[in-house]
């Protein structure tokens, strides 16, 4: 029987997908393939050797690592790697279990094995730990350094005015969208109460812009919300609603949004004609559908405020919504219609619904389409419009396929509540609509009784 001999790393080989070349790992680290392991020298051995491979694999998940670290069987980092009499390496743990499964070949080449003794690859495993502290290393440091800054940026904005300030903020805006660490030394050294005090009645655009991007990316907490919901800084937010850039706008929206959530909003602020017009305008705008989500999600958080409900019915809501319906994605339709749905329970609500002309047809076209969620809230639409006048929106829904869509709601899987309510509205259909209409509509050959 051959005898093994272990892997050095020269023969160790690592496929790059480089026109199909193969090349073996010295080669790779003299070329950069392995970003400068250094043949497997670490940085700093004192700190190193503090330091576990396992934590360091996980905490360095989202990072790309070299193919030739990853076990072919797990698809995984190695931490034990072994080596086959075929030369092909894996993760230890990963090939015991594929030879207790009664396997006799290497998983790889599917070669049978002469011989199934594994090898501990120690040159290899010297490159993974190599190659993960030194990426670990760098990350901790560059972790460092971001919340160094983020501090240094928060002393600045203490003394610097004008236009330096305006850049203070836009730096830190950027640093803690894009770092948790930074985020978090933000909210450790009284950033949050520190830029929210920025915010007033003779705050410039620019300023609040900067500093509202700040605020929506902190975890914050209630007493900062308390501050942040004073008028003169709401008063400020809206105006940005109604005269910022996009990206400001969405900002506001999403903040606002935050210091509704469990907290009884000043209704006052909420009713507020030029926060639902703004809000409206972000939500029509086709030139950033990208404010889209936002303004849906602030406008549900304000209609589950049922003293708000008639002025959002006021502005114009209703129609420009229905006429979106076919458009949306599933994430908005469901704030949609959850809209329109809650609206539909005032009275102003149903006249503007069925006022418009889009609302029957486009909201059956949904039916069987969508999730079980977005067909309750859409039948409780269409229940609403129709009991308001039966005789002409059931005529006009049967038009639009309405009898033939609830017999498939009825026969479908959905859930008992979703079938008695079709079987409610196919019953005011009936009573409002020839039978003979009906089956007509429906394409059946049976009476409806």
């Amino acid at each position: 029987m051959p005898m093994y001999k272990p892997n050095s790393y020269r023969n160790v080989k690592l496929d790059v997908g480089v026109g199909g070349q193969v090349l073996d790992l010295e080669t790779a680290v003299k070329d950069g393939v392995l970003d400068g392991v250094g043949g497997g020298v670490l940085v700093s051995a004192g700190v190193a050797e503090k330091l576990d491979l396992k934590k360091m694999i996980e905490e360095l998940e989202s990072i790309e690592v070299p193919s030739v670290f990853i076990c072919p069987i797990s698809l995984d980092p190695m931490e034990d790697p072994v080596t086959l009499c075929t030369g092909q390496t894996y993760e230890r743990s990963n090939i015991l279990k594929w030879f207790s499964l009664g396997h006799c070949t290497c998983p790889t080449t599917m070669q049978e094995l002469w011989d199934d003794t594994v090898t501990p690859n120690r040159t290899m495993q010297h490159l993974i730990y190599s190659w993960f502290s030194q990426k670990f290393l760098a990350m901790k440091k560059r972790s460092e350094d971001v919340q160094g800054r983020a501090i240094e940026l928060l002393e600045n904005l203490k003394k610097v005015k004008g236009q330096a300030r305006v850049q203070t903020l836009k730096e830190l805006r950027q640093v803690v969208a894009a770092h948790s660490t930074a985020r978090k030394a933000v909210l450790d050294n009284g950033g949050t109460a520190l830029v929210s005090s920025l915010l007033g009645p003779f705050t410039t655009h620019a300023v609040g812009s900067e500093a509202v991007g700040i605020l929506v990316n902190l975890d914050i907490d209630f007493a900062s919300k308390s501050n942040l919901r004073q008028p003169a800084k709401i008063s400020l937010m809206v105006d940005m609603l109604n005269e910022g850039s996009i990206e400001t706008k969405i900002n506001v929206t999403r903040l606002i949004e935050m210091l509704m959530e469990g907290s009884d909003f000043e209704n006052e602020n909420l009713s507020s004609l030029s926060l639902l017009v703004g809000l409206l305008r972000l939500v029509k705008d086709k030139r950033h559908p990208n404010g889209l989500l936002a303004g849906l999600g602030l406008l549900k958080s304000i209609c589950s405020h049922e003293s708000v409900r008639g002025s959002v019915v006021s502005i114009g809501t209703v129609p420009p919504l229905v006429e979106l319906l076919p458009s949306l994605n599933s994430e908005c339709l469901e704030l949609a219609l959850y809209i329109l749905e809650v609206l539909s329970s005032i009275p102003e609500g149903r006249l503007a619904l069925k006022g418009c002309a889009s609302t029957i047809p486009n909201v059956v076209k949904l039916l069987m389409r969508v999730s079980e969620a977005c067909m309750q809230l859409a039948l409780s639409i269409l229940w609403a419009v129709c009991m308001l006048a039966p005789e002409e929106c059931t005529a006009l829904a049967v038009e639009a396929g309405l009898a033939a869509k609830l017999l498939l709601v009825i026969q479908s899987g959905c859930n008992p509540e979703l079938k008695q309510r079709s079987v409610e509205l196919l019953k005011l259909c009936s009573l409002n609509y020839t039978s003979t209409i009906v089956i007509s509509e429906c394409k059946l050959t049976r009476t409806i009784q």
